[in-house]
């Protein structure tokens, strides 16, 4: 408050950070004050580099050990300022879906409700562009409401269906995907595909979708896509798609699954929810498996 104080009036500054205009005259007629959150600081500080530069101040405040508790958020927005760092901010978006017609006729059994009783039974998925120096690159993701964590993902040169089938080949393969399970997206065209509807059918899938053009309707999927260009994607240039194939994978599986933390659940790790899950529901040694 003392180096801004020509800056920023003192109510206002002791506001935003917690304090009493009082007390910082009281301590400024005794001289310099003492830096006495000198040790909020630098955990301030070392929580967001560890993020390499990815985090705001609600996720800086939610990684910071226990006994940092009593630290605000906007205490933890002030000395993110003091700092001269910030998290990454939003770019804008752009929509890739081309509507198909096979989706006449099919639910939305999601009804923008993104909450899950247990992983494995709700999926959201979407797919989005990459631009580099070979050309597009597209992804489709697979994402589990429950957890949030991205349980199928597949990459390809062409936005056609396969690359759907395979996303969600891939979940179900891992054991993501259970008997019964709602996979819901948009009405673009390799979403409502037959080749998407058989795979559904074999595996006892229910497709669902939202409306047309509503991005709301499918909000988890996009703001995954919106985490991932932020985060990483516009931070850096691939001059060929063998070097965005490894970022993004690096991003998912290294990083968004299993070190960041997401708001939705606590401020928790996906895949350490999901792995949780499984270890409270694996049968225990000895234990019969229940009569059909």
């Amino acid at each position: 408050m003392l180096e801004e104080r020509a800056e920023f009036p003192v109510k206002m500054m002791a506001r935003l950070l917690g304090v009493s205009r009082s007390g910082f005259y009281s301590r400024l007629s005794r001289g310099a004050p003492e830096d006495e959150w000198a040790a909020e600081r630098a955990e301030v500080e070392r929580v967001w580099r560890e993020s390499d530069g990815r985090f705001g101040h609600r996720m800086v405040r939610a990684m910071m050990p226990p006994e940092m508790a009593h630290v605000t958020l906007y205490r933890v927005l002030a000395l993110m300022r003091e700092l001269g760092i910030s998290g990454c901010t939003p770019n804008a978006s752009k929509r890739t879906t081309v509507p198909g017609s096979g989706a006449d006729g099919r639910p939305d059994l999601v009804g923008r409700d993104f909450e899950s009783p247990v992983p494995t039974y709700k999926l959201v998925g979407d797919i989005t562009y990459l631009r580099t120096g070979e050309g597009w690159l597209f992804l489709s993701t697979v994402i589990d409401l429950n957890t949030r964590m991205v349980v199928g993902w597949a990459l390809s040169e062409r936005m056609t269906a396969d690359i759907v089938a395979s996303a969600l080949e891939a979940a179900r393969s891992r054991g993501y995907v259970a008997e019964g399970a709602i996979f819901h997206s948009d009405r673009g065209a390799q979403y409502t595909s037959r080749l998407v509807a058989e795979w559904a059918a074999a595996h006892g899938v229910r497709l669902s979708v939202g409306r047309t053009g509503s991005c709301h309707d499918n909000a988890v999927a996009e703001s995954f896509f919106a985490t991932l260009k932020n985060e990483m994607y516009h931070r850096r240039s691939f001059p060929t798609r063998a070097e965005a194939r490894r970022a993004v994978v690096g991003f998912i599986e290294g990083y968004y699954n299993r070190r960041r933390p997401h708001s939705t659940i606590g401020y928790r790790i996906p895949a350490q929810v999901m792995e949780e899950f499984f270890e409270r529901t694996a049968p225990r040694p000895g234990e019969l498996p229940l009569a059909a």
